[in-house]
This record gives C-alpha cells, sequence and structure tokens, in this order.
C-alpha cells in the first residue's frame, strides 16, 4: 500500500541551496566522554536484551550495511549480538558475507534441526535466518507458536543487543517485525529527495496504520554530518506537525571508499578498516544506539512477545477484512 506524500512539499524537506552549503563542511559527528559515560552506565546496570528493528523506505540506502556495521561495532564494544536476518537470499545479510543457511528458524520451529544447526557465525557475532519464518507466521499451529516463543526466550539469554534486518514493507500482505507493537525502529535513510520522501512515507505508513510515533534516524551515504542534520531536521519538522510522530537523530555513515571495498570483500568495515571515517562513524553510532533509553513497551518480553504480538496483530487484522467482506 503506497501513501500519498502531498503533505511533502520540496521547500518542507529538500532545501537544495542548504544541502550544498552543508557539502562544504566536513566536521565529524563526535561524542563526549561524559556521554560515552553514560551509555556504558545504562548498559551495566540493565541485563534486558535490547531489540531494534532497522527498515527502510526503499531498496538501495543501505539498511543491510549498516545492520551488518552496527552489529560489528557493537561486539568490537564487548556487546554480544545476535542479528536476525528477514530478508530472503540473495542479497541478504547472510549473502553478503558469503555465508549459505542451511538451516532457519522455521526449521527449529518446526522440529526440524536444533538452534545451533540454524545460527551462523558473523565476526563477533551470531545470525539467525528468519526470512521463512516470517512468510509463513501467522500459518504456524499452536504448538509451532509455542516452540517459537520458547526458542526466542532461550536464544535472546545472554545477548545484550538483538538487530532485525527487516524485510521492505511492500504491499498490504508484507510480514515482518517492524509492524508489531513494542519495536525499537531505526529508519535507515538517504539524505536525497527521493531517499527522504520514500522515508517519510514509510513513516507515516507506520505511523497511521500501526500508532507508531517514534522513530530514530540514521542517515546512510552521506557527504557530512551536517547534511545529514540538515536532511533529518526537515523531515523531522513536518513528521511533527503532520503526523505527531517523534523522530530522534541516531547517527550517520558518511561514503568513503573503504566502506564500498569493504562490502565487496564480505565484511564490515569495522572489521577491515577500522581506522577509516565510515568505521568510526559506525562505531558512534554504536553508542549512540546503546546510549537511548528503552520505552517501557520496548523492555516487556523481548523478542518473544514481539512476535507473539505480532501473530496476535495478524489474526486480528484478517479477521477484521473477513468480516468487512461478508458485511
Amino acid at each position: 500500500m503506497r501513501f500519498d506524500v502531498e503533505d511533502l512539499s520540496a521547500n518542507e524537506l529538500f532545501f537544495e541551496e542548504e544541502m550544498m552549503a552543508a557539502l562544504s563542511q566536513t566536521s565529524p559527528q563526535r561524542l563526549g566522554a561524559d556521554d560515552q559515560a553514560e551509555g556504558l552506565r545504562r548498559m551495566l546496570v540493565s541485563n534486558q536484551t535490547q531489540v531494534i528493528t532497522l527498515v527502510a523506505g526503499k531498496q538501495g540506502v543501505g539498511r543491510t550495511g549498516v545492520t551488518l556495521n552496527l552489529a560489528a561495532a557493537l561486539a568490537g564494544a564487548g556487546r554480544d549480538v545476535l542479528v536476525l536476518d528477514e530478508n530472503p537470499a540473495p542479497h541478504n545479510l547472510t549473502d553478503s558475507l558469503g555465508l549459505f543457511a542451511r538451516h532457519d528458524l522455521l526449521d527449529v520451529v518446526q522440529g526440524r534441526c536444533q538452534l545451533q544447526d540454524a545460527l551462523l557465525s558473523g565476526k563477533g557475532y551470531a545470525i539467525l535466518p528468519v526470512a521463512r519464518l516470517m512468510r509463513a507466521l501467522e500459518n504456524l499451529n499452536q504448538p509451532e507458536q509455542h516452540n517459537l516463543e520458547k526458542v526466542l526466550s532461550g536464544v535472546s539469554a545472554g545477548v545484550d543487543v538483538m538487530l532485525v534486518d527487516a524485510a521492505m514493507l511492500t504491499g498490504a500482505a508484507a510480514v515482518s517485525t517492524s509492524l508489531a507493537a513494542g519495536v525499537r525502529l531505526v529508519v535507515v535513510m538517504e539524505a536525497t529527495p527521493s531517499g527522504i520522501t520514500e522515508s517519510y512515507a514509510l513513516i507515516k505508513r507506520l505511523a497511521l496504520e500501526n500508532a507508531r510515533l517514534r522513530f530514530e534516524i540514521v542517515v546512510n551515504k552521506v557527504a557530512n554530518e551536517q547534511v545529514a542534520r540538515l536532511a533529518f531536521g526537515n523531515m523531522e519538522k513536518v513528521a511533527r506537525s503532520k503526523l505527531a510522530a517523534r523522530l530522534e537523530y541516531l547517527g550517520c555513515i558518511p561514503l568513503d571508499d573503504r566502506l564500498k571495498r569493504a562490502t565487496q570483500l564480505g565484511r564490515s568495515v569495522v572489521e577491515a578498516y577500522p581506522a577509516s571515517n565510515s568505521a568510526k562513524s559506525c562505531m558512534v553510532l554504536a553508542q549512540s544506539a546503546l546510549q537511548r533509553t528503552m520505552q517501557q513497551d520496548e523492555m516487556e518480553g523481548g523478542i518473544a512477545q514481539i512476535m507473539k504480538n505480532l501473530i496476535a496483530q495478524l489474526v486480528r487484522q484478517h479477521k477484521m477484512a473477513f468480516e468487512s467482506m461478508h458485511n
């Protein structure tokens, strides 16, 4: 389902002259020592797994790459990280690392393998393919739903941060954890007219259809932070006035040659080129993500509860659709 974006004018969301002026600036994003200490303190006093779902309004903005590099940066900071890959091969996170998944979460839920058979190893973090499970989610029987909740509760044990590389929400039938209540949403966008417009359309859909009013924003493939903050600021104003939605700037990742090369090598830029500007930005992004205070609905039940909520939500939607067709 597509939304009209007539409430998005070029003047509101993309000021070309301001963007050109910002391009001449090269000041990197920085995180103060006090901010870093506060972020670390919050993590040390809490054993609650943070579930962060990364979404994008269109293909090609680098959502999977941001997920990969954020996972590597968090792992490098000493966090136990698990990535749920909602996207089918090819061109998903698993494929980008040159990994082959013989089994996935659906196999585990249906008893065809053990959890350890489905987990894949990244550089300091684990990956669990869940694309087939998401497509079959609403058709799981009660024993399978129970198994799913049990498996997700078990796999979350000892995990500090769980990242979800969310599937694109193309069409009304799309199923993703990004649609569930209690999800911390990070929107990956580009500082381009189409990137901003499509990101706003996604935010509008989630705000109107799913009552989501809090979004964190990562600006990817950007020249510098001033351009990123300008793009964010324009969209934040429109979202606040038109949707009453709260947008928070999480960070940005510059596009440099090292990032491109790391992608070609099937590695994170944090691992391959730790001294590069993009790697440093990913580390700052990881610290910024750790600093964010979890909302109450994001803390209750973790990923197991999120999936349970999503199943119940899908059942309600189908029931309402069925009733509307027969009334």
